[in-house]
């Protein structure tokens, strides 16, 4: 039997992520189900937070996943549903749309998951973007390779981050790729590449209103650090930093334009090494993977997820959700392939290191300090000492392991 007025959502997990969720819903005083796949069943879920939990071969078959949760709903009210992975975003907007709940429609899902859709709405709305075009009409392609000199990037429209993407660098490459593809050619974009630096916004968005954000710099483009390896790392920008104010305000306009009305946001921005502008890359209806995570509450003390949680609970009950105050500390996040199994990072002792990832195959920490500069310095001290102590090149995937 539910309490009076207790909120229940259901999370949706292809993949192992947004634990913290899970543990803000449920200290919120939501009551928490978790639908997740049979082969996620030995993950180290926080089981004491999850109500119930149910298990799927897979969440994107369809009808199978209306069947399910369907049948679900039968014996308890869901009140709100959420992904807990990208690959979930369409998934919980279409079990939206069709238990008829609040959040995230299908129509605007597509302009979180899908790169097309995103870069047509950015264009649309005068907002910057590199020269691209579908991957539809074989004229339209070859007017494109004739306007827009290369490389070019063929990007997969709905795999996450640099996964599936592939550097061409003439007319011929592109065929033979598209020759290759088959019939999956049209879930592709052809895009002009752009030299540059590569930039990240997190940020929690409440009644149409981006309420916090935390602007981020990459130490490498998360393309090059996936396919030619290296160390990842990013951090987070001076706060009068003028690249900081233009990327704010890039975001509060992008996803305006996009409708994101409620949740939680990953915004990746590129600034041109030609011209100095800075171009839209692609977005996220969700929170950062990559452990950013724990570099943003590192620096303000805020977590999303669990800011994600409240604010779901609030919307439900339509009282105000109380807007996290940032702290404005600065923090920095390393992670890279490791030779070990399990790395060891105990000879990383520096006072100003909170989080150390425990991940097979993975070496990672955040460090975080008031100091920008002192954050910088152990950022650059640590990625040689990480390339030394742990570094392994893996060929980059195209696809999620299954």
């Amino acid at each position: 039997m539910l309490e009076n007025n207790q909120v229940t959502i259901l999370c949706l997990a292809s993949y192992f992520k947004g634990t913290s969720f899970l543990v803000g819903a449920k200290q919120a005083g939501a009551r928490v189900l978790l639908l997740t796949r049979e082969k996620l069943r030995e993950e180290p879920w926080p089981w004491e937070s999850v109500d119930e939990v149910f298990y799927m071969p897979t969440l994107s078959k369809r009808p199978d996943i209306e069947y399910a949760v369907s049948y679900l709903v039968r014996s308890q009210p869901v009140d709100r549903i959420v992904p807990l992975d990208d690959y979930d975003v369409e998934t919980a907007a279409h079990l939206r749309e069709h238990l008829r709940l609040e959040g995230l429609n299908e129509s605007t899902s597509r302009f979180f998951r899908d790169k097309l859709a995103m870069r047509l709405q950015a264009k649309a709305s005068g907002l910057a973007v590199p020269a691209f075009t579908a991957v539809f009409n074989y004229d339209a392609l070859r007017d494109f390779m004739q306007r827009v000199s290369p490389p070019w990037l063929l990007k997969p429209r709905s795999e996450a981050g640099a996964m599936g993407i592939k550097m061409v660098h003439n007319s011929e490459e592109v065929w033979r790729w598209l020759d290759q593809l088959g019939d999956e050619q049209s879930f592709f974009l052809l895009e002009q590449f752009i030299t540059g630096e590569v930039y990240h916004v997190d940020s929690i968005v409440y009644d149409n209103e981006v309420v916090f954000a935390v602007p981020h710099k990459y130490g490498r483009p998360p393309m090059s650090v996936a396919h030619e390896g290296g160390v990842f790392m990013t951090r987070r920008l001076a706060t009068d930093d003028p690249d900081a104010e233009a990327l704010l305000t890039f975001n509060r306009q992008l996803l305006h334009t996009f409708g994101l009305k409620n949740g939680a946001s990953h915004t990746e921005f590129l600034k041109s090494a030609v011209d100095g502008r800075f171009y839209f890359v692609e977005t996220a209806a969700r929170v950062g993977g990559a452990n950013i995570e724990q570099l943003v509450e590192a620096a303000s003390g805020i977590n999303l997820w669990a800011e994600w949680a409240k604010l779901e609970i609030a919307l439900v009950h339509q009282e105000p959700y109380p807007i996290p105050h940032d702290k404005k500390h600065y923090a920095g996040l390393l992670v890279c392939l490791a030779k070990q199994e399990y790395p060891d990072l105990s000879h990383y002792q520096e006072t100003e290191i909170v989080f150390r990832l425990h991940k097979k195959h993975h070496a990672g920490l955040v460090c975080a300090s008031p100091s920008l500069e002192r954050v910088n310095e152990l950022l650059n001290h640590y990625s040689h000492r990480f390339a030394q102590d742990f570094l392994a090149v893996a060929p980059p995937l195209d696809k999620p392991p299954s």
